[in-house]
């Protein structure tokens, strides 16, 4: 399998989680989800196991504590790449505010739109307009499926 392949996979996987109640913490297709919790499961359906475990995270981590974790934990398994060559089945890591780590993930779809668990809502679709663009700080590929099955 190659790159296109495994990013057909992702949004497959994705579009599975829409409509899944929004969970802090959880990571339950159906049952509920995070946005960190939408990325996990979709790595377990590519993947199989997680390559680590986030443990137990407030609402106000990012505020709270030190550093950027979703952009280093992304790297330690995602190659990056630049916003210019972002593609459907991307990860997008948004930042809220500049002074602040990123806190949210979602999964760049066609149409200009993106796949994510947003609070008090469910998993969804929502359109890349303006304000969110520009809140994406990084922009990261899963690994070729090939990579992990054996291929």
């Amino acid at each position: 399998m190659n790159e296109i392949t495994t990013a057909s996979s992702v949004l497959r996987e994705a579009e599975d989680w829409i409509g899944t109640p929004y969970r802090h913490g959880g990571s339950s297709k159906g049952i509920g989800c995070d946005c960190l919790g939408l990325v996990r499961g979709i790595w377990r359906a590519l993947y199989g196991e997680e390559p680590e475990q986030p443990g137990t995270y407030a609402p106000d981590w990012a505020e709270a504590g030190g550093g950027d974790p979703l952009i280093d934990a992304a790297r330690r398994h995602m190659a990056e790449k630049p916003l210019d060559m972002m593609l459907p089945g991307d990860l997008l890591v948004f930042r809220w505010r500049p002074s602040v780590a990123a806190k949210h993930l979602g999964i760049l779809a066609p149409e200009n739109r993106f796949i994510h668990a947003y609070e008090g809502h469910r998993v969804m679709a929502s359109a890349l307009v303006p304000q969110w663009r520009r809140k994406i700080a990084r922009v990261f590929v899963f690994p070729a499926q090939d990579n992990f099955l054996g291929g």
